[in-house]
C-alpha cells in the first residue's frame, strides 16, 4: 500500500516596498519586481509580463501621478496555489481614476514617445482595474495568471 505524502498549504507570498516618485523609484520597482518574482519563481511568462507592467504602473505613478513629497508603493502577491499574481501601485494622485477598458488611444499622436502605459498593461494583464485609496490616492493593479 502506498501512502501519499502530505501536501502543506502554499502560502500567499507578499513583497511591499515604498519607493521614491522619480524615475529612479520606478526603475528600482521594476528591477525589484525582476528580483523577487525570480526568488519566487514564477513562471518566465508571468515575470516578463509582470516586470514590463511594474515598469508602465510606476512610471506613471512617478512621473505623471506626482505629488511633491508623497512616495508611490508597490505590491506584489503571488498565490502560487491558484497561479495568481497581483501587481498593485498605489499613488497620491487620486483625482485622476484611469479606464480600466481603453480600447485604442486615439488622443495620443502616432509617433509620440510616451501616453500607451495602460494600452501595455491591458495587453500584458489578465484583469487591471483601480480603486482609490482614501484619503486622496488610489491604487492601479493588475493580475496575471500563468
Amino acid at each position: 500500500m502506498n501512502a501519499a505524502t502530505p501536501q502543506l498549504p502554499t502560502a500567499v507570498r507578499t513583497f511591499t516596498q515604498q519607493l521614491s516618485s522619480t524615475r529612479r523609484g520606478a526603475r528600482l520597482a521594476r528591477l525589484l519586481t525582476y528580483e523577487q518574482l525570480r526568488t519566487w519563481q514564477t513562471s518566465p511568462d508571468v515575470t516578463d509580463r509582470a516586470e514590463q507592467i511594474v515598469a508602465e504602473l510606476a512610471s506613471n505613478a512617478a512621473l505623471h501621478r506626482r505629488v511633491q513629497g508623497r512616495d508611490f508603493r508597490l505590491t506584489l502577491t503571488h498565490d502560487p496555489a491558484a497561479g495568481l499574481l497581483r501587481i498593485a501601485v498605489t499613488d497620491a494622485c487620486g483625482n485622476q481614476l484611469p479606464s480600466p477598458f481603453p480600447v485604442t488611444d486615439f488622443a495620443t499622436p502616432p509617433h509620440s514617445e510616451s501616453g500607451r502605459g495602460l494600452l501595455i498593461v491591458t495587453a500584458l494583464a489578465d484583469r487591471w482595474d483601480t480603486e482609490p485609496y482614501p484619503p486622496s490616492g488610489k491604487t492601479v493593479w493588475a493580475e496575471c495568471v500563468g
